[in-house]
């Protein structure tokens, strides 16, 4: 059988294909093998061009942190935070939580474990004033005088950080001398204002359709996280350069402070229109004072009980711990560590489920979460030990900041917006001082588990006593004629 002849396309274009073979042949030839390249996430960072373990892991680590910075952000600024001068607002708390927890780390072997440890009254009495004294000075001065800055809160915040700064470098370079108290107490007071600061700035900065209870459910998260990696990264620093290294951490963490803290936007000094709000109401009160309503009392009341449990186990347990495992230093922190993860978790947990609620009977909420409280400390009196310190520690936290979002809730429902900056100022106040007077009995009362939360036990029950009384117009306390 006969094939017919190619014709002359075909043959050209047989010619034409095997050119074209021959030089994919030889440039394939004379190009060097292509090198194995990683396809990341970041468009921007497509990986190494050559293959190695270091450099891998290398990427991996650059690519994640992006990512992990990306989220952040995205966090941040969410439901038009960055608009709204929010997103300003929350580095800026960020930074005081970051400086309380890397000073807490700088004064731990220094200030703190050595009136733990003190068998004169003196030194602790000493570490008591200064403990003490930054609420007694921030109350009566720092919460009437909001209500009277008609603009430079937003000043104020970035002085009373610049001054926590400055502070902390005196700390670094006097660490071992007496210069460490007033350091110490002035980087205390310091920080006490600007909390009570940020209180009345925050309903300045709310993106519209956001809640006063999400938003500060907010800010307290972002600060408890914060405050857990640079006390983690304070507690290397100590380690490798002692307790300087950690107020030097400290001072550079207030100055970039500052620097966020006049990012905050210029509208928060706006305070045309607002109003004082009162606790109790006196002959004579212009038009701009509002009383606070039973609701919101009640909820200070449940509010101020439960921050005495939280400031007595706060001390407490920390001079527990030091008292029974002197020379341990590890086994100490293990315990402390046990115990503070315990309240971490509790705030968390607080927080997530208070964002959660309606609060439609704040009331039933409060007394609730006051008995759960209780039932712990008396539970802790009888069986004693860590462990039960740690639950209480866990119920305290989370019943401290569910309670607190149910403040935020009944404020911004009782009271108008023009009076809500002076009802957080003032109730910001009222929190610390209870905090104190819980962290006071901690310091005073021998360190032996079951008496301290038997005391303690006591207080819960006359504040949750207190409240329920409020709640139904009644008090404990001898009224006052207006």
């Amino acid at each position: 059988m006969s094939h017919p002849d190619p014709s002359p396309d075909d043959t050209s274009r047989a010619g034409w294909s095997a050119g074209r073979r021959r030089e994919r042949d030889t440039r394939r030839q004379e190009e060097p093998p292509p090198t194995r390249r990683l396809t990341g996430q970041d468009p921007d960072d497509p990986g190494p061009r050559k293959i190695t373990v270091t450099r891998v892991a290398a990427w991996r680590a650059r690519n994640l942190t992006r990512a992990g910075a990306r989220a952040f952000h995205r966090a941040a600024s969410a439901d038009g935070a960055d608009r709204s001068g929010l997103t300003a607002l929350t580095y800026a708390w960020m930074a005081n939580y970051a400086s309380d927890a890397t000073l807490a780390v700088a004064l731990a072997n220094t200030l703190f474990f050595s009136a733990a440890s003190a068998e004169s009254k003196d030194k602790v009495a000493l570490y008591l004033l200064i403990t003490v004294a930054p609420f007694a000075l921030v109350a009566p001065v720092i919460g009437p005088l909001l209500d009277r800055i008609q603009r430079g809160r937003r000043w104020a915040l970035a002085v009373s950080t610049a001054g926590q700064g400055v502070l902390a470098v005196v700390l670094a370079l006097f660490m071992d001398t007496w210069a460490l108290y007033p350091a110490a107490l002035g980087i205390l007071v310091l920080s006490k204002s600007f909390g009570v600061l940020k209180a009345a700035v925050t309903p300045r900065v709310l993106p519209p359709g956001i809640t006063l209870v999400t938003t500060n459910s907010r800010l307290t998260v972002f600060g408890l996280v914060a405050s857990g990696v640079f006390g983690a990264l304070a507690a290397g620093v100590s380690y490798l350069f002692g307790s300087p290294g950690a107020a030097w951490l400290t001072a550079g963490i207030c100055f970039a402070g500052v620097w966020l803290c006049l990012r905050i936007p210029r509208w928060v000094e706006v305070t045309e229109g607002e109003m004082e709000t009162v606790l109790i109401p006196r002959p004579g009160l212009s038009r701009r004072r509002v009383r606070m309503s039973p609701q919101v009392v009640t909820a200070l009341w449940a509010n101020g009980t439960i921050r005495s449990l939280t400031g007595f186990l706060t001390l407490f347990a920390a001079f527990v711990v030091k008292a029974q495992t002197e020379g341990t230093p590890g086994r100490q922190l293990l315990l402390l560590g046990v115990v503070g993860a315990a309240a971490g978790a509790g705030g968390f947990l607080g927080n997530a489920l208070g964002a959660r609620r309606r609060f439609d009977r704040p009331d039933l909420l409060l007394i609730s979460a006051l008995c759960a409280s209780l039932a712990a400390t008396v539970t802790a009196a009888i069986v004693v030990g860590l462990a039960t310190a740690a639950v209480v520690g866990l119920v305290g936290a989370t019943a401290s900041a569910l309670l607190k979002v149910c403040l935020d809730a009944v404020v911004q429902r009782d009271l108008p917006e023009a009076a809500r900056a002076s009802a957080f100022g003032r109730s910001e106040t009222i929190l610390q001082l209870t905090w104190v007077f819980g962290g006071t009995l901690g310091v005073l009362l021998p360190p032996t588990w079951w008496i301290g939360f038997t005391v303690i036990s006591g207080v819960l029950a006359i504040g949750t006593v207190q409240t329920v009384l409020t709640s139904r117009g009644r008090s404990l306390l001898p009224r006052r004629s207006a």
